[in-house]
């Protein structure tokens, strides 16, 4: 039996590192080898399917898709924690079960702080007026 740190343990690690080169290296040889070796005209083109675009492809999606994607992850990912917890609720007794509280207490605050400050408002947003004094008068 090794213990922890000798050669044999670094020999194998070599010995990976290696092996996943050498496929690295085989897969990237590969597509020069037999990839294609002239480019057409429509290569730089983006197209879908087959068929080139008739304008221009570049969509701008706005933030607030991307801030609810990220948001649905976030929690999405919270709620695997809720599942593990719920296949070792009588492991884990009163102390889990407290966390798992605190935990679902935390996760509601947050969703509560996304909603208050309009993080999930996907509609045009409206214009605030600014009551600031300015110069002595107040608009």
């Amino acid at each position: 039996m090794n213990t922890p740190g000798t050669a044999p343990d670094f020999l194998e690690l070599g010995f990976y590192v290696f092996a996943i080169a050498a496929m690295v290296g085989i897969m990237i040889g590969g597509s020069y080898v037999l990839g294609p070796r002239r480019r057409g005209p429509a290569d730089p083109n983006p197209f879908e399917s087959g068929i080139m675009p008739i304008h221009d492809t570049h969509i701008r999606f706005p933030s607030q898709f991307y801030l609810v994607a990220m948001f649905f992850v976030v929690f999405d990912l919270e709620m695997v924690f809720v599942f593990a917890w719920a296949v070792a609720a009588r492991a884990v007794g009163w102390v889990g079960y407290g966390a798992i509280i605190t935990f679902l207490v935390l996760l509601l605050v947050a969703l509560a702080y996304l909603w208050r400050s309009g993080a999930l408002e996907w509609g045009p947003q409206p214009r605030h007026r600014h009551r600031a004094v300015r110069m002595g008068h107040s608009s």
